[in-house]
C-alpha cells in the first residue's frame, strides 16, 4: 500500500468491530469508486471462539464483501490497548501512508474496554498525524484528515448523521457473518453474547431504526465531536 491513498479509513479493536458499525457505509462507497480499508488493532486472540488464523481468514473475506482497497492488521494485544507512545505511532505511521481523507472509530461509550480506548487512541493518532514537527522527526510527511466519524458496534444513541445503506445491506449481513466462528455457533462453540441470535438481530433492529428516520430501509449512524459544515440548506 506504499505511496496509495486511502479515503476512508476505519478503524476497529477487533476483527469484525468495523463490519459491524460502518460495514454497510464501507460497501456503499466501495460500489461508487471510493477506495477504502480497515485497520483491525488486534488479532481478537482472546475471543472465545476462533484463533488468530481463523479470524484473519474471516477478515480477508469480509474486506472481499465490501471490496475493501485494503485492510492492515496492526497486531497489538487483545486486552492491551494501552494507548502508549509506540501504539498511537504506528497508528500515525499508517494514517500519514494512507493519506485517509476521513476516518471512522467506535463510539466513545461501549460496553467492551477495547471499543473505548481504540476510540481514544484513534483521536489521538489523528491529532498527532497532523503534527508536522513529529512528523519531520520520523521522516514522513504529515496528514490532516478532513473528517472523523464515530461508529456505534454494542449501543445505541443519538446520531448527528445517517446513512442510506438500503442498497448494500445484504453486503453488510454477508460480511458480518464472514466471521463465523463469532457470530454462528457450533459444536465447540462456547455460548458468547455474540453467537446469540438476539445480537445480530439488534444489529439490523438498530440499522432499521436509523433507516426510519431517514425514510429508507436501513441506515448507519455516525456522530461527529466537532459540528458538520453545511454550505446552504437548500
Amino acid at each position: 500500500m506504499s505511496g496509495r491513498s486511502i479515503d476512508i479509513l476505519a478503524f476497529g479493536a477487533h476483527p469484525d468491530d468495523v463490519e459491524i458499525g460502518a460495514g454497510g457505509i464501507l460497501a456503499k462507497h466501495s460500489t461508487l469508486g471510493v477506495s477504502t480499508g480497515i485497520c483491525d488493532l488486534t488479532a481478537g486472540d482472546l475471543s472465545s471462539n476462533g484463533d488468530i488464523k481463523t479470524r484473519e481468514v474471516e477478515g480477508e473475506r469480509a474486506g472481499e464483501i465490501l471490496g475493501l482497497t485494503a485492510r492492515h492488521r496492526m497486531g497489538f494485544p487483545d486486552r492491551g490497548l494501552t494507548g502508549s507512545l509506540e501504539q498511537i505511532n504506528a497508528m500515525v505511521n499508517l494514517i500519514r501512508q494512507w493519506k485517509p481523507r476521513i476516518v471512522l472509530a467506535p463510539y466513545w461509550k461501549d460496553r467492551h474496554p477495547d471499543h473505548t480506548a481504540c476510540s481514544k487512541m484513534v483521536k489521538e493518532a489523528v491529532f498527532d498525524a497532523a503534527i508536522r514537527k513529529k512528523a519531520a522527526e520520523a521522516g514522513m510527511e504529515p496528514h490532516r484528515v478532513s473528517q472523523v466519524y464515530y461508529y456505534f458496534i454494542n449501543d445505541i444513541s443519538e446520531a448527528d448523521l445517517i446513512v442510506d445503506i438500503s442498497e448494500v445491506y445484504s453486503q453488510k449481513r454477508e460480511a458480518i457473518l464472514a466471521f463465523e466462528s463469532q457470530f454462528i455457533p457450533g459444536p465447540g462453540r462456547a455460548d458468547t453474547p455474540l453467537n446469540r441470535p438476539t445480537y445480530l438481530a439488534m444489529v439490523e433492529g438498530r440499522d432499521q431504526l436509523w433507516g426510519h428516520q431517514i425514510g429508507t430501509s436501513h441506515g448507519e449512524g455516525l456522530v461527529s465531536e466537532t459540528p458538520l459544515r453545511m454550505d446552504r440548506v437548500v
